[in-house]
């Protein structure tokens, strides 16, 4: 088979076994839409949780469940991080921003009129 015949996306590694086919991490820490989606109830909460995994221990504040045009979250996630001072980013699942900032971040969006629940540890 040529060169150019061959797919160039990986589809499996033993480094890190099977991959995801949207996202291409390994199945384990697949972060894809349709996995988070299955995760986050549909329930009109707004759900601010702290993650480590798989971020080198580094502690990272997560907003999942933001319905609403791209901008509007761009434009939120923009106010999120000025507010705590601390870097982040806009992902398909949510917003993220850098550091343990779910107090602040819960009543911030409290403020904006949202529904928010503290979930995870």
């Amino acid at each position: 088979m040529s060169d150019k015949n061959r797919a160039t996306r990986l589809v499996f590694s033993t480094d890190d076994g099977r991959l995801c086919g949207e996202c291409e991490l390994p199945a384990g820490s697949c972060v894809c839409r349709k996995k988070l989606q299955a995760q986050v109830p549909a329930d009109g909460f707004v759900r601010v949780r702290r993650e480590t995994q798989g971020r080198g221990g580094k502690t990272v504040t997560v907003v999942l469940g933001l319905t609403g045009p791209p901008a509007t979250i761009a434009e939120l996630a923009r106010e999120l991080k000025r507010a705590c001072g601390a870097g982040g980013s806009v992902r398909a699942e949510g917003i993220e921003v850098q550091g343990d900032h779910r107090g602040a971040v819960a009543e911030l969006l409290r403020a904006r009129g949202y529904k928010v629940k503290l979930a995870g540890g």
